[in-house]
């Protein structure tokens, strides 16, 4: 059970947030916005509350004045769950509002056995995304950026609620696993009808699909798939990563946007 749950917490976390993807639109920056908080409740099995990840947005300004935004992804496990297998595990992403361009990606975790502990840096100028792993110091590299400008997964799914997508859509995106970049398409599924601790949804559900050359989870037979609702602000009211050891379904159970401070008059 210690194995299967090292398993899905560790690809939760990968799967959340530290897969870079290129957007097929490069623009202003529109996924979260200032002072969004997500808590999602992570369920596995027969373990109802197993863990919790928030996902959380701030803006903050750069050296050079410009305006960005600094997403954090934590995931722990919780409960019960946490006597016997204790995981911690968080990654932020630091964006350019005004152009989208993800600029850094960092991660770091630990299960008490295995941990985590890598940074990834963009230089648009030279096109290089400069991956450093301390866990793993030979996974460490130069890659060439491709064609697009990088975001992490999780902003791509949860900014798919501003793209009106319908059902049998796909809009495809390239994606980077470690030191390398691969293919994938976001379909829009179907309508579907969810119930969330936050009430009852119609949504549309998105699915991300590795169709050449699958890798990582993909390679793996795993599948994700997000529920974004309908209605008012179009939430990600729930996920879910599909493993052979398991299905780990997060149900959002908190929303909240901090009003931003007003700016003091020049």
């Amino acid at each position: 059970m210690r194995f299967a749950l090292s398993v899905i917490f560790r690809f939760l976390a990968f799967a959340m947030f530290a897969v870079p993807v290129l957007s097929a639109n490069p623009g202003p920056f529109t996924a979260f916005a200032d002072g969004e908080t997500f808590t999602y409740r992570v369920a596995w099995g027969i373990f109802f509350h197993a863990g919790e990840i928030v996902i959380a947005a701030h803006e903050e300004q750069g050296a050079d004045g410009a305006t960005l935004l600094r997403i954090t992804t934590d995931t722990a496990t919780h409960g019960f769950v946490r006597e016997f297998y204790t995981y911690n595990n968080r990654a932020e992403g630091v964006i350019d509002e005004a152009t989208g361009r993800l600029l850094l990606l960092r991660e770091k975790g630990s299960d008490g056995e295995h941990f985590t502990d890598s940074e990834t840096t963009f230089d648009y100028s030279r096109r290089i995304a400069s991956y450093v792993d301390r866990a793993h110091p030979d996974r460490t590299a130069q890659v060439p950026i491709p064609p697009g400008d990088p975001l992490d997964l999780i902003s791509v799914l949860v900014d798919a609620r501003n793209w009106d997508l319908k059902p049998g859509a796909k809009r495809n995106v390239l994606v980077n696993f470690g030191n390398e970049f691969f293919p994938l398409a976001l379909y829009a599924e179907g309508y579907d009808e969810v119930r969330t601790p936050l009430g009852r949804f119609r949504t549309l559900v998105l699915v991300p699909r590795m169709e050449e050359n699958p890798k990582g989870i993909f390679k793996r037979g795993g599948e994700i798939k997000v529920w974004i609702s309908q209605e008012g602000q179009k939430l990600p009211v729930k996920m879910q990563l599909k493993l052979k050891f398991g299905a780990a379904t997060l149900s959002l159970t908190d929303y909240r946007k901090t009003a931003a401070p007003e700016k003091p008059a020049r």
